[in-house]
């Protein structure tokens, strides 16, 4: 059982920086592939950024590709999305999830979920 807190969301203006946390419980942390999720309003929960257990192995949706990166902390049981360079469109709730084996761009796939944090950027 893995349980999964996301923190770090706010309001920004276009153009700015946050970085969000996502603090995982169990021991079994290591293990799990990672991936960040945001829905916003009205519309489906979409593919953000996933890595895997080990941290190396990346995938971004083009959306975000070259103003996000997402790491983890295994020793900390945490993992990180840094968002620069800030749209009005990345408005959305942000949702870390874990899932066992490798990553995936498929929310489905995924285990375990956070309850999101809030990112609102203002333009």
């Amino acid at each position: 059982q893995v349980q999964l807190v996301e923190s770090g969301g706010g309001l920004v203006q276009t153009g700015g920086s946050l970085r969000l946390s996502c603090a995982a419980s169990g021991r079994t942390f290591g293990s799990y592939a990672m991936g960040w999720f945001r829905q916003a309003p009205g519309k489906e929960r979409e593919f953000v950024a996933t890595l895997s257990w080990s941290g190396y192995n990346t995938l971004y949706a083009d959306s975000v590709k070259g103003r996000f990166t997402i790491s983890r902390d295994n020793t900390k049981n945490t993992v990180y999305l840094q968002m620069n360079s800030l749209k009005p469109e990345d408005t959305a709730v942000y949702y870390c999830a874990a899932k066992s084996a490798g990553r995936s761009v498929v929310a489905g796939s995924y285990d375990y979920w956070g309850q999101g944090t809030q990112v609102t950027v203002s333009s």
